[in-house]
Formats: structure tokens, sequence, C-alpha cells
């Protein structure tokens, strides 16, 4: 296959083992992936429990644009085999007992409709119940459409969540990966104690052609990237695929869990 970054001819199969990551030192394009694969990658093997899984979302606007809403979502399902567009559970990260919530780009570009609102919110209870460090792997479009402001409920929902979990002395572990926008930037991805971000992700809450056509402004070179966060104060590090769970493992040993 040829890398959408650098145009390399590269095997695919050592892409996979390279944890999708280009394999050209140069380049180090980060592909996006799947939360099952992301799951795999953080999680020591065999480790990870689901939670919720049975969940999924109703139609109670009974939305329609090109088809109605519940055929979108079966359609959806049949894909790729998941209920929504996020994964919970717990699981070990390096020894480390933790909560985990993962979106999917996959599902319906990982938007936050009522059940990714209610999975991450009992994902978030739950780890304020147990004491665990709670890691939150963000890749979303924004806010579902199709749910209208019962989506942007979801915001606040999360928000109220993570403000009680912070209360009772909780660790939250942001991972912000390509791309990260809309309502979910707006509220869980950008609340955590440390927010870690993948080389050249895309962070932000409306998309830099919006905020350039509204400004009627140039922006900085490398604007809303992930790099360009951090250098700003709105991201702690940058890390790279292949250390982020030593890393996570390196934070929950600092922050005493």
């Amino acid at each position: 296959m040829r890398c959408v970054a650098c145009g390399e001819m590269l095997f695919r199969k050592a892409l996979e083992d390279n944890l999708h990551v280009c394999t050209n030192d140069k380049c180090q394009h980060h592909y996006r992936i799947s939360a099952s694969q992301r799951v795999q990658q953080l999680c020591d093997p065999g480790t990870f429990e689901p939670m919720d899984e049975h969940l999924v979302s109703a139609d109670p606007l009974h939305f329609t644009d090109l088809k109605p809403y519940p055929e979108r979502l079966k359609a959806e399902m049949e894909r790729t085999g998941r209920n929504e567009a996020v994964m919970t559970g717990s699981g070990y990260v390096h020894g480390r007992r933790v909560m985990l919530a993962v979106l999917d780009l996959t599902f319906m570009m990982g938007s936050m409709g009522s059940v990714v609102g209610e999975k991450v919110t009992r994902a978030i209870e739950r780890a304020t119940e147990q004491d665990w460090p709670l890691i939150i792997v963000s890749s979303s479009g924004g806010a579902r459409m199709q749910e209208s402001t019962l989506s942007l409920m979801q915001m606040a929902k999360t928000s109220a969540a993570l403000a009680q979990f912070d209360d009772a002395g909780g660790l939250y572990i942001s991972v912000l990966t390509d791309p990260t926008t809309g309502g979910v930037t707006a509220s869980f991805a950008m609340l955590g104690d440390v927010i870690l971000a993948e080389p050249g992700a895309l962070i932000g809450f409306a998309g830099p052609r919006v905020i350039q056509q509204t400004i009627r402004q140039d922006l900085p070179e490398g604007f809303q990237r992930a790099e360009f966060l951090k250098k700003t104060g709105f991201v702690d590090r940058v890390v790279p695929r292949k250390d982020l769970r030593r890393e996570i493992s390196r934070i929950i040993d600092y922050g005493g869990k």
C-alpha cells in the first residue's frame, strides 16, 4: 500500500506490526484505528472486560435524512459488528487496573449520541466507585446530528460526572487522537488531569476551514494539530503510539494509584 502522508510504498503487514504507524522514520504517520484495535494495543492481553455492550440508540426524534435513523444504525451495526461508537470496560495497562472508554471512529464517525454519553458516564461513575484511574481515548466527528439536543445534553452529562470523579480524587488521563472535534472536544476530551495526544492529530471544535472562512484570516501553520496545541498549552504531551502504554502507566504510578 502507499502511505497517504509520505507516498512511500509500505508492506501492509509491516504497517500492522508497527501499530498502524508508517514505517518510514521520516514520516511516522499515525493511521486511524478502530476501538477494538486501540484496546488491544493499550491493555495487557486478555485483561479487558467490556461493559454495557447491550445499550443501543433509540429514535425519539424519528429523524430521517437520506434514510431513517434506525436503518442507518442497523447498517452501521452490521458493518462494524458493534452496537455503538464507544467501547467501555476495565482492564490492565502494564499491570495497573484502569477504567477505559474508547470512541470508535468506524461507527458513524465516532459521533456522540445518547448511548455514547451514557456509556462514558457509566464508565466514569464506575471508576469513581472503584477508585480506578480513568482513561478516555477520543476520536470523533462531534455530536450526532440525528439526535439533536439529546446529543448535546451528553456534553453536560459527561462533564458533571467528571466533576464528581475529580471531587473524589480520581485520576483522569485523556488521550486525543485523529480527529477529536465538536462536542467531544468541548466536553470530556479536554477535561483530563493529564491530556495526551498522538502526533499529527486534528483537535478542535470547529474545523480549520470553517474558522478561516468565519474570521477571514489565514491560520498559523499546523493550526489545530497536536503539536500546535502542545505549544499553546492545551495538550500536555504529544506521545507516539508505541510509547502510549508506557506513558500511561508512568502517569498512573506518579498519581499514586
